[in-house]
């Protein structure tokens, strides 16, 4: 990618969580985002990439495949993608097969982003890697290795111990393939995908920690591959913008309280509406505060106009053309339980701005 200056805007993408709020169904959040998918579609978004995320109450972006499938067929141009599928919780040849059946929905489409982390506690991962050696974090880099080459129109080949080889094709007759990149939230990741020749995105909007370090080294050890000649990154942030600060502001307080359930190990939720929030806003000793002040402090939270310019700020300070914005705009107790105002909102404004 090329880098952004300080005049320029750089081009807009969406990560979804799929969240749901208190007295909300998992069907009408899901109902939710697949709007807000085609909201960004028409706005001229990049990419819209549905996350994974296990046992939450309060995320519905358990299968990223599922909802990658729907909002393509309900989507004409946007880029869909997942950001990302957590690898060891699931065979590599499954999720080739897979991506491989949505480029053939969607060609030219699909993003496959791969992570490695869990996604989830303790007790959920070891229910999701019941499948054996798949299920090895430390093959991670061979695990993303098959999965670039079974999705491929070329294949992958199995060499057996004992002599012989055998073909193994995700699809029988691809045209072409997802685009793959390598996401994380460490200096394992960026390295990893320098070596591999992958693009690779840093999970900003999660700690913000760490960014910069995590850049320079993916730049720096860059090995260009037959994927990708140079290297090739965007930023993730959590945004909300509204007609007014105090809004975007109030919008902001549910989800500023969800991070401080996390980091306190607090007992998990559904997302609280915005009056639910401010009613129990009592809720947390001065840790939670700090918490949610130190997480409100990263966020991009105000008007159109003014988050807008920030985020072309931050994009030319880290030399990036793409920022892919996590809409995390809480709701009002009377707005539509099957829609999404205030991250619909979010994204029109940052557009139009």
């Amino acid at each position: 990618m090329s880098s952004a200056t300080s005049a320029s805007v750089p081009a807009l993408s969406v990560l979804d969580l799929v969240p749901v709020r208190a007295g909300q169904t998992s069907a009408e959040a899901v109902a939710a985002s697949l709007a807000l998918a085609q909201r960004a579609d028409e706005l001229g978004y990049r990419r819209y990439w549905f996350a994974e995320h296990h046992n939450m109450p309060a995320v519905a972006s358990t299968t990223p495949p599922v909802l990658i499938a729907a909002a393509a067929t309900r989507t004409a141009r946007i880029r869909v993608g997942s950001g990302g599928v957590m690898l060891p919780n699931h065979s590599p040849l499954v999720v080739a097969e897979q991506f491989a059946a949505l480029e053939a929905i969607a060609p030219g489409r699909i993003d496959l982003g791969l992570g490695r982390a869990p996604g989830s506690d303790p007790v959920i991962t070891q229910l999701l890697r019941m499948s054996g050696t798949t299920s090895d974090v430390e093959r991670f880099p061979q695990h993303v290795r098959d999965i670039t080459r079974l999705v491929g129109a070329e294949g992958a080949t199995v060499e057996f111990s004992s002599g012989g080889t055998y073909d193994v094709h995700a699809t029988p007759a691809a045209t072409s393939a997802p685009e793959v990149w390598l996401l994380g939230s460490s200096d394992y990741s960026a390295q990893l995908a320098a070596s591999l020749g992958l693009p690779y995105v840093f999970a900003n909007h999660f700690s913000g920690e760490g960014l910069e370090r995590a850049l320079d080294l993916y730049r720096g050890q860059f090995v260009p591959s037959e994927a990708l000649r140079a290297p090739r990154t965007f930023l993730t942030v959590n945004a909300i913008a509204a007609p007014t600060a105090a809004e975007a502001e109030d919008r902001a307080v549910p989800q500023l309280r969800m991070m401080a359930r996390l980091r306190q190990n607090r007992p998990l939720i559904a997302l609280e509406t915005v009056e639910q929030a401010r009613a129990a806003a009592s809720d947390f000793d001065s840790l939670g505060e700090q918490i949610m002040a130190g997480s409100r402090a990263k966020w991009f939270v105000g008007t159109g106009a003014s988050v807008q310019a920030e985020i072309a700020a931050f994009a030319a300070r880290y030399g990036v053309d793409e920022v892919m914005v996590s809409p995390v705009s809480g709701a009002y107790d009377h707005e539509p339980m099957d829609a999404a105002p205030g991250r619909a909102q979010t994204l029109e404004l940052l557009a139009a701005a």
